[in-house]
């Protein structure tokens, strides 16, 4: 139970990392039209869902997880680097890093010791930190991928829920639909070898890239 408890703190909208503050590119996607209510909403976070989170993030949350237990660095830094080396635009690169910063600085002040070898893994992204925050506290892999899958969709639905806008119904409706995958999502990303893991989603890039210059934004790029 304790364990659970730290994954609910671990993965909460108040820990100060601002996760609240990003879109991912679902801001221009809504001044473009792309996104213009509840059904296209769930029609773009499903898609990140299946063809990015699912088969780039959980995968390699998995693998910094492993190499954690095993205190491989060499295994740490390449999965960290990897997925940094995903992140399509200069947007979603300052993201994982402000995140990833953001998490290294909160850490030791929960008791969670990061060594000067983990150091530049952490501060590349904020799976890195999960990872072994995760170890720390002995989440069982299985969960933390699903409190992240959780996390990711409670602040993109209220990213969306704010730029549509939607009233808060919708926005429930549109997380109780989308979290029934969930579970056979984690199922996936645990079957995932090394070779495929890899997301596509060219249509967020493009937001993403967008987002950096778009004139009036109420999210940070």
């Amino acid at each position: 139970m304790l364990a659970h408890l730290r994954l609910y703190q671990l993965i909460s909208p108040s820990l100060p990392i601002g996760a609240f503050t990003y879109s991912q590119g679902l801001e221009w996607a809504v001044e473009a039209g792309w996104v213009k209510d509840q059904a296209s909403l769930q029609q773009w976070l499903e898609g990140v869902l299946q063809l990015s989170v699912a088969r780039l993030e959980l995968p390699v949350l998995i693998r910094l997880r492993q190499a954690m237990d095993i205190q491989d660095v060499k295994s740490t830094l390449h999965w960290s680097r990897y997925l940094y080396a995903s992140r399509e635009t200069s947007e979603l690169r300052a993201e994982e890093r402000q995140r990833g910063k953001a998490l290294g600085v909160l850490l030791p002040s929960l008791g969670v010791e990061i060594t000067p070898d983990l150091q530049p893994a952490i501060d590349m992204t904020q799976l890195a930190g999960m990872a072994l925050a995760s170890h720390h506290w002995q989440i069982p892999i299985e969960d933390l991928c699903t409190g992240y899958l959780w996390s990711w969709l409670e602040n993109s639905v209220m990213a969306g829920v704010k730029l549509v806008p939607l009233g808060q119904t919708s926005g429930q409706r549109v997380l109780l639909d989308l979290s029934e995958q969930l579970p056979n999502l984690v199922e996936l990303s645990l079957s995932i070898t090394d070779e495929q893991v890899a997301g596509s989603t060219p249509a967020l890039a493009i937001a993403s890239a967008r987002h950096e210059t778009q004139y009036t934004r109420l999210f940070r790029s």
